[in-house]
């Protein structure tokens, strides 16, 4: 049944119905009200699991880690200031080869302070050795936490979701919450092999001392471990999509106008998204909400056109789900016959560019021939609205190539 939820409460009865064992978490705003109505669920007797009240962040994930280590399902979530608080914990969560999953509800970093959403925590340990998804909605919001567990569990790597702060967790949105049935169909109970958790009848050592003999494989282990993860990802992302009886592709296009059709073209790889025309001029790229709004611009200029004699924008937009692992091959696909390429951050490599538009470039060099340009956007909760995506357009077929911040 479809409910009108806010994200953080999607998000809540989601975990709910994903049964961890342990829940720890410290409030941070825009993150609160999803542990807050975990903690209630707890309270009224829904739910089984114990919840641990810690003292800060970085508590919060030392309690997921420990639990974890014991061989039980976890779960945390935090923001901005919260998730640099777990930093230490967090790379040790990942070099411990621990399933954890954690929900970010994505917000800037002070100072100045902000409570506001942009992407800036999560790129600050984006290579810590976590899996990283980002939603569109509410909707792709719940899915991607009961695919954050399955992948999580089957190739004991940790996975960060990231909705973004305030834009997805206090809105309300259609949602389809997925029926216990159906969870535990795609999720069974988790039962780890023995050797992979601390046991007293077989004893192992988790984080140990690695002399400069052992240190360098270990890593690569895990580095190797993400990389592959694609194929894994895609093929969970089918399964669920034929459990859940939900086809993205299949709802985009049905809502679709009639006559409008024939022009629009949707890929769906799993790990990347792309909603425009079949042979746009320019592709925005971009993670996170942000992807809604442009789909609504581009439906707006490039679909909906109506001036007699106007051609529109020649336009498209590639949504990135997976950040890690990076979809080097599908976005080259996407972006093989594009003219301009504006990468839309809500982030910034200080003194340098956007830091999608980096990886973007690094995998197109020397395999596409397009304009790719750094555009930084939506910083500390700026609105994104159709002006700054015109301006966008507008500076792309400029000469220059320097990366801009535009309102």
């Amino acid at each position: 049944m479809r409910q009108i939820l806010e994200g953080s409460r999607a998000v809540a009865k989601t975990i709910k119905l994903i049964k961890p064992a342990v829940v720890s978490a410290y409030p941070i705003t825009p993150q609160t009200h999803i542990v807050e109505d975990l903690a209630k669920f707890k309270a009224d007797g829904e739910a089984n699991y114990e919840y641990v009240r810690a003292e800060s962040e970085f508590a919060a994930a030392s309690i997921v880690l420990g639990a974890s280590a014991t061989g039980v399902r976890v779960y945390t979530a935090t923001s901005s200031q919260g998730l640099l608080l777990m930093e230490e914990v967090i790379f040790n969560i990942a070099g411990m080869r621990l399933p954890v999953v954690l929900t970010c509800a994505n917000r800037g970093v002070s100072a100045p302070i902000t409570i506001w959403n942009d992407h800036q925590d999560v790129m600050a340990v984006r290579d810590a050795g976590w899996i990283t998804l980002f939603a569109e909605n509410s909707q792709e919001a719940v899915d991607l936490h009961l695919l954050a567990y399955k992948i999580a569990e089957k190739i004991f790597v940790p996975v960060m979701v990231n909705i973004d702060g305030f834009v997805l967790t206090h809105t309300y949105e259609p949602v389809k919450i997925p029926s216990q049935a159906q969870v535990n169909k795609f999720l069974p109970n988790y039962h780890p092999k023995k050797g992979t958790y601390l046991d007293v009848k077989n004893p192992r050592t988790f984080g140990a001392f690695a002399s400069p003999a052992y240190y360098m494989e270990i890593r690569q282990e895990l580095h190797e471990a993400i990389s592959n993860s694609k194929e894994l990802i895609k093929k969970e992302i089918n399964n669920l999509e034929k459990i859940t009886k939900r086809n993205y592709k299949l709802q985009i296009i049905n809502s679709f106008p009639r006559r409008q059709k024939g022009k629009l073209r949707i890929i769906d790889s799993g790990l990347v998204e792309y909603y425009g025309l079949r042979n746009p001029e320019i592709i925005f790229v971009a993670m996170g909400s942000m992807v809604g709004t442009i789909k609504d611009f581009i439906d707006r200029n490039v679909f909906f056109f109506e001036k007699k004699g106007s051609k529109g924008i020649s336009a498209g937009v590639l949504k990135v789900r997976s950040f890690n692992p990076f979809p080097s091959d599908d976005v080259n696909k996407i972006l093989n016959k594009v003219k301009f390429v504006a990468v839309l951050d809500k982030d910034i490599s200080l003194g340098k560019e956007g830091i999608l538009a980096q990886e973007i470039k690094a995998v197109a060099f020397n395999k596409i021939k397009a304009k790719i340009q750094s555009f930084i956007v939506g910083l500390g909760g700026r609105d994104i609205t159709g002006k700054t995506l015109n301006n966008i357009v507008e500076l792309i077929k400029k000469k220059d190539n320097e990366v801009k911040f535009v309102s």
